[in-house]
């Protein structure tokens, strides 16, 4: 065999490898299934992306397991929220000796504080205003180029088209409540997850818990807040996917506020469910919210 052909056969091998070797995804992991799908959205089929939390799972309590451990291990890529939304991640990245540096989707956001037993905290629900849903997704786009140099195209097209999305549904939520009077955009859900959300498009939203799900409110709480739903005349109440509904329920029955519904702010739903990706979650909560608010 002579010498250029040798070499035009391990020039061959060498491409063949490379293509396998670009040819398997990136091993991403992602806190819950919100942020999940967006890496999904962006990464499409250069990434395959792990949810440690489930659909209709709660990230304020959630309790990692040793399969967590698992898939953290082996990632090139894991993707959070921030905000000190999951406490328990310093856990989890020391029990599965992971390496990296995990990418906080919520850097560059304009964060909103809110009173907590007393106390100022910043509340970690960002992605609930799709304008900041665009910030997590530029970072998103950012961190995979950096890890996938080859996927850069991919990625920023991908991106590209998942912002123009989230910008038309931003939009959408702004024309829709601002079209209901202003006096009517009052609404009791579970815990106090919609403060983003009630910022951008100016609706009031008045909750038992605080920012977490773990916190349990007072008796004189309780009554305090039935007494405003009542003087504000709050209409509906929604409670959440990934909480329990027994105590917005009860303060519900205490105050007259009609049941609007099951909103999806921390997880979405399985897929034959209403919520099964980030956009569609976005549009189901605000067509509920507003027709809940037009008292329909």
């Amino acid at each position: 065999m002579n010498v250029t052909l040798k070499g035009t056969l391990a020039a061959l091998a060498l491409s063949a490898f490379a293509s396998l070797a670009q040819a398997k995804p990136l091993e991403a992991v992602a806190s819950f299934t919100v942020i999940a799908d967006m890496v999904h959205s962006v990464g499409g089929d250069r990434v395959h992306v792990t949810s440690l939390i489930g659909p209709n799972g709660d990230p304020h309590v959630y309790e990692p397991t040793p399969a967590d451990a698992q898939a953290l291990k082996g990632a090139d890529l894991a993707f959070v929220s921030g905000l000190h939304l999951e406490g328990w991640l310093d856990r989890l990245i020391t029990a599965s000796g992971y390496k990296g540096q995990p990418v906080v989707l919520s850097d560059g956001i304009k964060t909103r504080t809110m009173e907590e037993d007393g106390a100022q905290i910043v509340d970690p629900h960002a992605w609930n205003s799709a304008a900041n849903g665009v910030i997590y997704v530029r970072n998103i786009i950012a961190a995979l180029k950096k890890a996938d140099p080859a996927g850069a195209s991919v990625y920023q097209a991908n991106g590209d088209q998942y912002i123009a999305q989230l910008q038309a549904l931003d939009s959408y939520a702004r024309a829709q409540v601002q079209a209901i009077p202003a006096a009517q955009r009052k609404v009791l859900t579970s815990h106090d997850a919609f403060g983003y959300f009630g910022d951008a498009y100016g609706v009031t939203f008045l909750s038992p818990l605080g920012f977490s799900t773990e916190a349990e409110p007072s008796a004189a709480d309780v009554s305090k807040l039935i007494r405003q739903i009542k003087a504000e005349h709050v209409s509906a109440y929604f409670f959440e996917n990934s909480g329990d509904p027994r105590l917005v329920k009860q303060i519900a029955a205490a105050s007259g506020a009609q049941p609007g519904g099951e909103l999806y702010v921390e997880a979405l739903s399985p897929a034959n469910g209403p919520a099964p990706t980030y956009l569609k979650m976005f549009r189901y909560n605000v067509d509920q919210l507003v027709a809940a608010m037009r008292g329909k």
